[in-house]
């Protein structure tokens, strides 16, 4: 069908309730809206979908949210019996419908026959991700779009070792959906009715004691944190998920004197005391730093609405005025992965053949940190299924020692019970790791300089360029797909200068054709990428210490052109210059393929 007779269909079958054909109704004369919600179905892409909440197969509802459930369905049951009893672990955020969503594809999976556990209330990524290990679950779903704006929910699913289902899982299931052509025929199956059978089960309490339990056998420095309990700590929920795992584990480990943002505390998917949910975004902290002011707090931190990101702020002191900085994903990743290797060395808990993982489009310098601890630095793919993969193959399967695992946008972890960014124990070891530099008579900002003057300067920034519906998604691959092109015909170093408009280029790694393009005044060197195919295209760029670099890559969630910039050097003004002129002349570059 086309996208135009797929919207009669929605609009007039009465197999759909009467308040989507109403909403349909209301847009019968408006073609550019019909088009943006039927032209295609959500797309399974980064181990899920989120899409804008609304009618239409490219919107999350009630029936996309089916459809893909039916879809997983498939997958579990051509993975035999054994994956059907072992069933699914369901939970959600505070997103609008979240819950109705999580309900529906709980009833779905079990009208097939799965077995289901679904949370009795709303709960964060880690601790889904937790949940799935813990009753060693065949799969989890997620119902959350993290840290999008309000108009979103998505769906997470995650397999059996607790990560979002890699890339082939993801394809498989995705062709289970994909072959549902008529989604009236899935079936359907009442809540209490599952409940009566045993399909579905809820569960609660059990996991986040076990949840906390575990967090708190984390603790790296516990003596300092006991000698610093009283410090002052304001956190902000973003009201999302984080409030009550957040506050048992702080409680847990010992910090008494920590206030929360009230106006932010309870979960509400209208998100009303901010313009977007997102901890990356200072503003987001901006009513917690209010507070700090208050309660004269020496750290602040916010959690996003699934609670697997986390912004943090600390005291400083600037021309004598007390003022609050905030910190970057970078900067945060940094510290805590020296915080760490530095503590457990000296405490004599690093174990031989350690290892981190970062991502190919976080800070350079954390290959500097674990090369002074000895430990194996790993990159991979944006994406933090890609960091549990690492886990899963070198630590539970093999011979090595997992330390931490970051990415630049305010994702971190820590142990190997859950496999996917966890902003709960983020949280315990950022208090635990001031509580520390407090011992040593420094603040946070203190410790980052310490951290700088020991590795070197190195800033790093995004800039996200929004390009909404179908006509937006459209020139973000169109940019993307010239500037391969452009790779593709440079011929030497002379040919490669223009490639991001003003910046020298030195090389090019096309992780979407798995090459490494190296340019020299005599022409081109190609060597292989040994990592999974994804549409980024990453700039070297040289610099004081070789490790400058720029990267441009499409969201996997949202209608955006990511664009990464990181500089290094040894001289913090000349980082913080050139780290501006790169990203001035790239992003004027970029704007004019978006033609914006």
């Amino acid at each position: 069908m086309s996208y135009t007779d797929t919207y009669e269909f929605w609009r007039t079958n009465p197999y759909f309730d009467e308040d989507t054909r109403a909403e349909l109704e209301g847009i019968k004369d408006d073609a550019k809206e019909i088009e943006d919600r039927f032209y295609k179905d959500l797309e399974f892409g980064t181990a899920g979908f989120r899409g804008v909440l609304g009618a239409g197969t490219n919107r999350m509802n009630i029936y996309t949210v089916a459809k893909a459930s039916a879809g997983l369905a498939q997958f579990i049951i051509k993975s035999g019996p054994e994956a059907m009893s072992r069933g699914v672990v369901i939970c959600y955020d505070s997103r609008h419908y979240s819950p109705e969503f999580a309900q529906i594809t709980a009833t779905t999976l079990a009208a097939y026959g799965i077995n289901v556990k679904l949370s009795d209330e709303l709960r964060p990524v880690p601790l889904c991700s937790y949940s799935v290990r813990f009753y060693n679950a065949f799969a989890g779903v997620m119902i959350t779009a993290s840290h999008n704006p309000s108009k979103y929910n998505g769906y997470k699913v995650y397999g059996e070792d607790g990560g979002q289902v890699p890339p082939e899982a993801a394809d498989i299931i995705l062709k289970s959906i994909e072959s549902i052509t008529d989604i009236t025929t899935i079936r359907k199956m009442d809540l209490q009715d599952a409940m009566d059978k045993g399909l579905v089960v809820k569960y609660g309490e059990e996991v986040d004691a076990a949840y906390t339990e575990m967090l708190s056998k984390l603790v790296i420095d516990q003596a300092s944190i006991d000698r610093q309990k009283d410090m002052s700590i304001v956190y902000t929920p973003l009201h999302g998920s984080g409030n009550k795992p957040v506050r048992r584990i702080l409680d847990r480990v010992g910090f008494k004197n920590i206030h929360i943002v009230k106006e932010q505390e309870l979960p509400d998917g209208s998100f009303p005391t901010v313009s977007v949910p997102n901890p990356e975004n200072p503003e987001a902290l901006s009513m917690a730093i209010e507070l700090a002011k208050k309660t004269d707090a020496s750290l602040v931190f916010g959690t996003d609405p699934d609670s697997d990101r986390i912004g943090v702020a600390a005291k400083t002191t600037v021309d004598g005025q007390t003022v609050y900085k905030c910190f970057t994903g970078n900067q945060m990743g940094l510290l805590l992965l020296d915080y760490v290797l530095d503590s457990k060395k000296k405490l004599g808990t690093l174990p031989e053949n350690s290892f981190a993982v970062t991502t190919i489009v976080s800070t350079k310098l954390a290959a500097s940190v674990c090369k002074a601890f000895g430990v194996e630095l790993q990159e991979t793919l944006t994406g933090f299924k890609f960091i549990g993969e690492r886990i899963k193959i070198d630590d539970e399967f093999g011979d090595k020692h997992f330390q931490f695992g970051f990415e630049e946008s305010y994702g971190y972890l820590s142990g190997v019970d859950v496999r996917d960014k966890d902003a709960v124990v983020a949280a315990m070891l950022i208090c635990g790791m001031a509580a520390q530099s407090f011992d040593m008579g420094e603040t946070l900002v203190d410790r980052l300089e310490r951290v700088y003057a020991k590795y070197g300067y190195g800033f790093e920034n995004t800039v996200s360029f929004t390009l909404e519906g179908k006509e937006g998604i459209e020139k973000i691959g169109s940019a993307i797909s010239s500037m391969r092109a452009e790779l593709e015909s440079a011929k030497d170093l002379a040919s490669a200068a223009g490639l991001i408009g003003g910046p020298e280029v030195k090389a090019v790694r096309d992780y979407q054709n798995s090459i490494r393009y190296e340019f020299t005044k005599d022409g081109v060197k190609t060597t292989p990428i040994d990592l999974p195919k994804s549409n980024v295209l990453l700039y070297e760029l040289g610099g004081d210490k070789g490790l400058d670099w720029a990267c441009a890559r499409p969201s996997g969630t949202e209608p955006k052109l990511k664009v990464y910039f990181g500089i290094y050097d040894a001289d913090r003004s000349r980082a913080e210059a050139n780290l501006k002129t790169t990203q001035d002349e790239m992003c004027s570059f970029v704007k004019g393929k978006l033609g914006i």
